[in-house]
């Protein structure tokens, strides 16, 4: 009788399938100040780093990862202006992928039509024989300078899932209209500050051209008091090149003079000057518009000088 046996041989080897893991980093983008009275935009910029390892049959892979940023906590008023918030006050500023800051860094996930840019990398060996891939994206940002309306403050907004869903997958694709794969995520912040402003402007008192100054000749400028929100301020003009009293400031020609005064009413009763006249000055708060004050000026009746052209330059200054 023949008797057999079979023996059975195993051998257990690594798995060999291929497969990957990446993990992600990003630093905060701080813009710093951010004037909004002068509509200046302010640049910073911001690193997503990315870190991918996989097996043996993913050396040399095409690895395609889609970085979706939303709108974070600050919210989109539009395509074209995410917000940092600081309370119920609001400042615009916008995320790109270019240097140039043409090309809005958007997501898949929100209503806007800008999409995350397409980033690949390619498994390599690394540190001679970790199979991985490496390396990191620039978020460029602009702080809008607007609105004007923005209240002095820390302005803040979060980037948290999913606001940060980074699809990541081996793909040939080359957008990020429909991601797909994993999916990654990171945090970071966008910060500014809107410090307290005020910008001012001027238009000249004309007084024209007089004749016998035997009455009261009237005319009137204006200064433009523009300040961010809740800005405290005080207007004061100087005596003129006389140091005069506000009543008593003097256009000149040569030696000759002629006096006139400026006030802070139509009736020409309530003088406008500075701290060398106590309660002279007129104090306002900022809106974050334009706030036209009217200067009346009025050259009383008094000797007549010569023919000429008379002038004095009167400095104004505007304290916050």
């Amino acid at each position: 009788m023949l008797r057999s046996i079979a023996l059975l041989l195993v051998l257990l080897l690594p798995s060999l399938c291929a497969a990957q893991s990446c993990s992600f980093t990003a630093t905060d983008m701080n813009f710093g100040a951010v004037d909004t009275l002068s509509g200046t935009p302010v640049n910073s910029t911001s690193t997503i780093n990315v870190s991918c390892s996989g097996g043996v049959l993913d050396l040399g892979k095409r690895l395609l990862i889609c970085p979706n940023i939303g709108a974070g906590s600050g919210g989109a008023s539009s395509s074209a202006a995410r917000q940092m918030v600081n309370g119920a006050s609001s400042l615009n500023y916008q995320l790109y992928s270019d240097s140039g800051r043409s090309l809005i860094w958007g997501s898949s996930t929100w209503s806007y039509p800008s999409r995350a840019p397409a980033y690949a990398l390619t498994m390599a060996l690394l540190n001679g024989s970790l199979v991985g891939a490496t390396g990191s994206m620039t978020v460029y940002g602009s702080a809008l300078g607007s609105p004007p309306t923005a209240a002095p403050g820390g302005y803040t907004s979060n980037f948290t899932s999913p606001d940060t869903s980074f699809y990541y997958s081996y793909s040939s694709a080359t957008s990020c209209a429909s991601p797909s794969g994993t999916v990654g995520t990171a945090s970071f912040s966008v910060n500014a500050s809107v410090a307290a402003n005020c910008l001012v402007n001027v238009q000249n008192v004309d007084f024209g051209t007089q004749g016998v100054l035997r009455t009261n000749v009237d005319a009137t400028g204006s200064i433009t008091a523009t300040c961010t929100p809740g800005t405290t301020y005080t207007i004061s003009l100087n005596g003129g090149t006389a140091s005069a009293a506000p009543t008593a400031r003097k256009m000149s020609k040569g030696t000759e003079t002629v006096t006139y005064g400026l006030y802070k009413d139509t009736n020409r009763s309530q003088p406008w000057g500075d701290a060398n006249t106590p309660g002279s000055t007129v104090a306002g708060s900022g809106t974050g518009a334009g706030q036209l004050l009217t200067v009346y000026g009025r050259v009383p009746p008094q000797t007549t000088p010569s023919p000429g052209i008379y002038e004095d330059t009167v400095v104004v200054t505007l304290t916050y």
